[in-house]
C-alpha cells in the first residue's frame, strides 16, 4: 500500500468517525474538473475543491469550493477579518494537512483546521478522499454539520 493509499484510508476512517454516510469512488488520473466530474458521475458543480489558505504562521483554513466556482478573495478576507491571505506552497500544504496538493480534504487532516464552506454547496457533493483518484460522495449539509463549518458566500462563478 502506498503512502497516498494510506492517506485515503485515513480520510475514510475520519468520515466514519464523524458518522458520515458516503460512497467512495475510485478512478484513474484526471487532468481537469470536467474529467473528474465524468469519472465521479456528477456535475462539475458537485465536485468540491478543498483549498488551504494561510492567515498567519501556523494559522490556516480549509475552504470548500464547488467546482464551477472560485474563491472571491475580498469576500473571504472580509469574512475572516484580515487584510491579507495566501495559499501555502505544496510542501507547506502537505506539512499542515498531511495530504499532497490535489488530494487535500479536511477529513483526516493532521490538524483540524477550521472549515469554511461556500453557501452554494448543496445536495450531494464529491469531495477529495485524500489520495489521487479517490473521492467521497456525501450530503453537503451533513458534511458541513460534521465539520462544524462556517457557511458563507466566499466564491464567485468561473463563468
Amino acid at each position: 500500500m502506498t503512502e497516498d493509499t494510506d492517506r485515503s484510508q485515513h480520510a475514510i476512517a475520519a468520515a466514519d468517525a464523524l458518522g458520515l454516510a458516503y460512497q467512495v469512488t475510485r478512478h484513474g488520473p484526471v487532468r481537469s474538473l470536467e474529467e473528474a466530474a465524468v469519472a465521479r458521475g456528477v456535475d462539475p458543480a458537485a465536485v468540491v475543491k478543498t483549498i488551504v489558505v494561510r492567515l498567519a504562521d501556523d494559522d490556516y483554513r480549509f475552504v470548500l469550493v464547488p467546482g464551477d466556482r472560485e474563491i472571491a478573495w475580498p469576500k473571504l478576507r472580509a469574512l475572516l477579518g484580515v487584510n491579507r491571505l495566501s495559499m501555502p506552497d505544496a510542501e507547506t500544504a502537505r506539512e499542515v494537512t498531511g495530504y499532497v496538493r490535489g488530494t487535500i480534504t479536511p477529513l483526516g487532516s493532521t490538524t483540524a483546521w477550521p472549515v469554511i464552506a461556500d453557501q452554494s454547496m448543496t445536495d450531494t457533493v464529491s469531495l477529495g478522499g485524500g489520495a489521487h483518484g479517490v473521492a467521497l460522495s456525501l450530503d453537503a449539509g451533513e458534511l458541513v454539520e460534521a465539520l462544524q463549518a462556517t457557511v458563507a458566500d466566499v466564491t464567485e462563478s468561473l463563468a
